[in-house]
């Protein structure tokens, strides 16, 4: 067994109840241990992407139970890819939040490694019903992370989303009760061998749990019908968490990628790519319901929250053509779209301490500290996310449309993709234009009484270098990702390394 495989799991799970027990002794321990297990996971999921960069799928049976009857963990590339994703955002995100938010509500360091833990975890195993148990831990830290700080908007917002996730996990659980009476079996591997195998009686219930698992999933990444959650949910969550929060629904699109190319892909018999005819026009609703909430908000947050639930239909309109090229470039987005909406989100924050009685509303104040600074790291933020060259957002959409360009979908897909960009580019213009330009107009300026600025846009400025370097090194970047869709749709190969020889051909 490779023991490399369990140690992001392992650092957080242990550091957090550490830091609990700390606690009493101040925040600068809580600092150093939080900020040292983050760092720690950083490097460990950068060993990992190192050792799946070959191609070889790692296990790791916790207890040297063998697969499908014990907890497997299982390293390939994608999930070597989302680890150094949520190991990048994590240890960012971090370091903008002791810069003061950690202090506005108890056990926020805590909280924030279980997050780590659940995020690491859901990427890693091979078992469906321990996807289940790691969407609940890392839900559980989410409940506790957005109600930091407390507030009336915040805890309303937090009731919903505890709402609407706690029905999400009981269909979720319906859907593993429904799956594992007809197969016997929950590890993901096995899944994908019996699920081509059963008999056609049984059909109905398994189409009748994939669909349910899709509409979980669906439900984790904010995709049309069931989008409503996200825009209150995240405008009204901490802007460090809300930062953190944007790996949360890249977790709902893993999971969709995960199940419906190995378990649900072409060799599920009757089930085969079952999720691509209600996947599509989900996506495609949820983009253009994103990108018109960018151009209607009236807050940066709400802007930003909407443009996430825009990004989320981009993704999933390339999930949902289920094709190699297609899904190449969905990752490429995804990576895209993870830092640029963190960047985002802290720069929120920076803009709201700086405009006290006007925060992030989109209106027209004083000028306020450190503008031109700040003013420069939105509209390279800002470019990147509405897709306009030469960042890693034009390269994304361009990635997405020549993968779709002879699909029978191209005109719908071409003209909402880009009609909606068009959008946000307005969106975007007009929340800059009012909150940096025309703002300099205006006489006076504001009293800042917030945190020095070098901190926080360190932060920022690590997320939006992270932009850059993955628009230079674009070439190795798409190559990986080329190698990782290739692996997706050849799940053999990840059977046979979880089961053993044989069980893939």
């Amino acid at each position: 067994m490779n023991h490399w495989l369990v140690l992001p799991l392992l650092v957080p799970a242990l550091v957090a109840p550490l830091i609990a027990l700390l606690a009493r002794r101040g925040i600068v321990p809580a600092r150093i241990l939080s900020v040292a297990s983050a760092l720690m996971v950083l490097v460990l999921a950068a060993i990992l992407l190192g050792m799946a960069a070959d191609g070889e799928i790692r296990t790791y049976a916790l207890g040297n139970w063998p697969a499908p009857f014990g907890i497997v963990l299982v390293l390939d590339r994608l999930s070597a890819l989302m680890l150094v994703l949520t190991g990048v955002l994590g240890l960012f995100v971090l370091l903008y939040a002791i810069n003061g938010w950690d202090r506005r509500g108890e056990h926020f360091h805590s909280l924030f490694q279980f997050q780590l833990l659940g995020l690491n975890g859901a990427f890693l195993t091979g078992d469906l019903f321990n996807l289940f148990v790691f969407f609940e831990v890392l839900l559980i830290a989410s409940y506790g992370l957005m109600v930091h700080g407390g507030g009336a908007a915040r805890v309303r917002a937090g009731v919903q989303y505890v709402v609407i996730n706690l029905v999400g996990s009981t269909v979720f659980l319906f859907a593993i009760g429904v799956i594992y009476g007809v197969t016997g079996t929950l590890n993901m591997a096995d899944l994908a061998v019996k699920v081509g195998e059963l008999a056609p009686g049984d059909q109905a219930l398994l189409q009748t749990g994939a669909l349910l698992l899709l509409l979980v999933f669906a439900i984790k990444a904010a995709l049309v019908p069931v989008q409503f959650w996200l825009p209150g949910t995240y405008g009204n969550a901490p802007p460090p968490v809300a930062a953190l929060f944007a790996i949360m629904t890249k977790v709902g699109a893993y999971s969709i990628i995960r199940m419906y190319t190995l378990v649900f892909g072409g060799g599920a018999g009757d089930a085969a790519w079952i999720a691509g005819p209600w996947l599509l026009p989900a996506a495609l609703a949820t983009l253009v319901i994103g990108m018109l909430g960018v151009l209607a908000a009236r807050s940066l947050g709400q802007m930003v929250s909407f443009a996430v639930l825009g990004s989320v239909g981009t993704l999933l309109t390339a999930v949902s053509i289920l094709t190699p090229q297609a899904m190449s470039a969905a990752l490429f987005y995804l990576a895209h779209s993870t830092l640029t909406a963190a960047a985002l989100f802290l720069l929120v924050d920076i803009v709201a301490s700086r405009r006290p009685g006007q925060e992030d509303a989109l209106t027209v104040a004083p000028p306020f500290a450190q503008a031109g600074v700040i003013a420069g790291a939105f509209f390279l933020a800002a470019i990147a996310f509405t897709g306009l060259p030469p960042l890693s957002g034009f390269l994304g959409k361009l990635l997405i449309l020549d993968s779709i360009r002879d699909g029978a979908v191209a005109v719908w897909v071409w003209s909402l993709v880009l009609s909606t960009s068009l959008i946000a580019i307005i969106g975007f213009a007009r929340g800059g234009s009012t909150l940096f330009w025309k703002s300099t107009a205006v006489e006076g300026a504001f009293e800042s009484t917030a945190q020095p600025v070098a901190l926080p846009m360190i932060a920022v400025g690590l997320l939006l270098a992270g932009l850059v370097l993955l628009t230079a090194f674009a070439g190795p970047v798409t190559a990986y990702l080329d190698l990782t869709a290739g692996q997706l749709f050849a799940p053999m190969h990840y059977i046979d390394a979880v089961l053993g020889e044989g069980r893939g051909s």
